[in-house]
């Protein structure tokens, strides 16, 4: 490559660099394409792109880029764990692996590959996750995300779990808006000061995983004066089993009968009645959570799970006269109801990406009936059950998965901070969704706006005395 190629490629990449820093998105994607044209094998720019790309949720173009760089630089170990780090959000958990595994043969000590590597390790069950855990984050556990905002940003710390288990916010909190420090709270700490910050938002979410984040957590928000979304202390009663407790107790919820069994008691059948629900603590989107219809299948689905406790859950019926599943989701900002989505399946197991939606108008509209009109599809039972749910909770941010049972009242599935809120794809078809999802993320920014600005009102209530729905009063 020649000198003046080299010069001119340099400012292309400044110039990209600069128009990412400012958050426009599309002209820094074509200025790091325009760089491809000239060099096909540049690497900053194949990383960049695919960095870009990544953020915006274009995994499949991320994953391109990444692929692209590793052909050129097989020894990159950035762009070995950006790729695995794609591959392990698409399910892909023995292909990242590898890729990590890779980069810490270049690197040994390369602290986001241990990072990654410890996250495999523990979606897949194996040994070996806690010594990558230990490597990855102890004396990396404070990040400074980019901040792309054209005014000053507000300072805002986020703690998270390195376990998971952390409340999706990426699509409220606006890196256009808010200047954002993580922080992975088991692993901070103590004797190094809190960065800047006027509000802190607690991400850890699941209290069944996440015992020692929580604690973290709880640590570094004693040591700060700042407002707090999302308080550990009320996170934590929202563990499974707690929950089905406190929800079961409100009028008009249904929630099912759960309790945690060690594996000896569980195989020895005691006190089980079927068809149940078995699930181990500490997953989401259906994993690791099955039903078992009759004892002979339970040993083999024990097995097949893992662990050394199962949750045991109450199965109920929540399909209609049609036959088919349905579930509801409520999204609670403030103290107010949100509709989000309802996804119709053939199968008990119901989640959005799963079901039935894509493949019937029928279906479609009768999702846009709730979004646009939760009152009139729900009815006051149900309506004033969901408001009972969101107050018990007593979450900044929160939801609930539910189901209509035949005389109106809800029946509860999970209601918890782990309730994620993602846009659809550009298809037209969806476009009956996208105000409806739009409104919830819009009242999650909106809330961290008025406790950043006026952080210490003695006069406001921590959360509405009276919740409503939509802006409706119940």
């Amino acid at each position: 490559m020649s000198i003046e190629l080299d010069i001119e490629i340099a400012r292309m990449l400044e110039h990209a660099r600069g128009l990412a820093a400012k958050a426009e998105d599309d002209g820094a994607k074509q200025a790091y394409v325009d760089i491809l044209r000239r060099d096909p094998t540049h690497l900053s720019a194949l990383i960049e792109l695919g960095t870009l790309a990544h953020s915006g949720g274009y995994r499949s173009a991320a994953r391109t880029a990444y692929l692209q760089a590793l052909m050129h630089h097989p020894g990159d170990k950035i762009a070995r764990v950006n790729l695995a780090n794609v591959m392990r959000e698409e399910g892909d958990l023995a292909g990242a692996r590898l890729h990590y595994e890779a980069a810490l043969q270049i690197d040994p000590r390369f602290p986001e590959a241990h990072q990654g590597m410890a996250c495999v390790l523990s979606d897949l069950g194996l040994d070996g996750a806690d010594d990558h855990w230990e490597k990855g984050f102890r004396g990396h556990a404070v990040v400074t995300r980019p901040y792309r905002g054209a005014e000053v940003g507000v300072p805002l710390l986020l703690l998270v779990s390195v376990r998971g288990g952390n409340i999706p916010t990426q699509n409220w909190i606006n890196d256009r808006v808010f200047f954002v420090t993580v922080i992975y709270a088991e692993f901070h700490d103590p004797d190094r000061p809190l960065p800047p910050h006027v509000l802190i938002v607690n991400a850890v979410g699941d209290a069944d995983l996440c015992d020692a984040a929580l604690a973290g957590a709880e640590r570094i928000i004693a040591r700060s004066s700042a407002p707090v979304i999302n308080s550990p202390a009320k996170v934590r009663p929202t563990g499974r089993v707690e929950n089905s407790r406190r929800l079961a107790a409100l009028q008009d919820v249904i929630a099912p009968q759960m309790r945690a069994l060690s594996l000896p008691k569980l195989l020895a059948h005691e006190g089980l009645s079927f068809p149940l629900l078995l699930r181990r603590p500490g997953f989401h989107t259906g994993q690791h959570f099955v039903r078992i219809d009759t004892a002979d299948a339970l040993p083999g689905a024990v097995a097949g799970l893992g662990g050394d406790e199962l949750l045991v859950i109450e199965y109920l019926d929540a399909r209609g006269p049609d036959g088919m599943a349905r579930k509801y989701r409520a999204i609670f900002v403030d103290g107010v109801v949100y509709p989000l989505h309802l996804a119709i399946s053939t199968h008990w197991k119901v989640h959005y990406f799963s079901a039935s939606m894509a493949d019937s108008a029928v279906y479609r509209a009768e999702e846009r009936r709730y979004l646009e009109d939760m009152p009139g599809v729900l009815g006051p039972k149900a309506l004033h059950a969901l408001v009972r749910i969101c107050g018990t909770l007593g979450l900044d941010y929160g939801g609930a998965d539910f189901a209509l049972a035949p005389d109106g009242s809800v029946i509860v599935f999970e209601a918890n901070a782990n309730m994620v809120v993602f846009p659809p794809n550009a298809d037209r078809m969806w476009d009956y969704r996208r105000k409806a999802i739009d409104t919830v993320l819009t009242a999650a920014t909106g809330m961290l706006l008025r406790r950043a600005v006026h952080p210490a009102d003695p006069a406001r209530p921590a959360h509405p005395a009276q919740p409503s729905v939509s802006g409706q009063p119940v």
